[in-house]
């Protein structure tokens, strides 16, 4: 992975180089976004004001997005995870917004990826069962205007789980 930011892709943000230092910061917070300021500045080898302001730097650049929380799923009931894949009807601007505004309001859905190919849409969806989730796909998914046909998997075991690539030190 390269250790900058492509210029063109900036819009207005006040970084346009990330170094050594900074790839070490975003590699610790991505590992565990709670570490305390003192506990990063000494990973990363600086005093806490320079590494607290590198970090709000990065927050106000736009390259660290949010921090979140990631739940166990099956400690909440959650037992089925599948892949849908979604075929619209008519694959048009303005069908693709309505049937983004349309799936917005599920829950169920994780993720959705536009796509180019035979599918139009990839959906991560998660359900407590595989009852809730022919619930979920005949009751709300087919019945959403534009989806033509729905393709669906389910995922038996999940192996790797990152939400950001490891980045290199370059």
């Amino acid at each position: 992975m390269p250790a900058f930011i492509n210029r063109s892709q900036k819009k207005d943000k006040d970084i346009s180089v990330v170094d050594s230092t900074d790839v070490k910061i975003l590699n610790a917070l991505q590992a565990n976004a709670r570490i305390s300021n003192a506990e990063l500045a000494e990973l990363v080898n600086l005093s806490q004001t320079p590494c607290l302001r590198r970090l709000r730097k990065l927050e106000k650049s736009g390259l660290i997005q949010h921090y979140t929380t990631c739940l166990d799923h099956s400690m909440l009931g959650i037992n089925v995870s599948a892949f849908v894949f979604i075929k619209l009807n008519k694959n048009t601007s303005a069908k693709a917004a309505e049937f983004e505004a349309a799936i917005n309001q599920f829950p169920e859905i994780l993720e959705c990826c536009v796509l180019a190919g035979v599918h139009d849409y990839a959906l991560r969806i998660v359900t407590k069962n595989l009852q809730t989730f022919e619930s979920f796909l005949k009751d709300k998914l087919a019945n959403v205007e534009q989806v033509e046909n729905i393709e669906s998997t389910i995922i038996l075991n999940q192996t790797i789980a990152r939400h950001s690539p490891q980045l290199s030190q370059n």
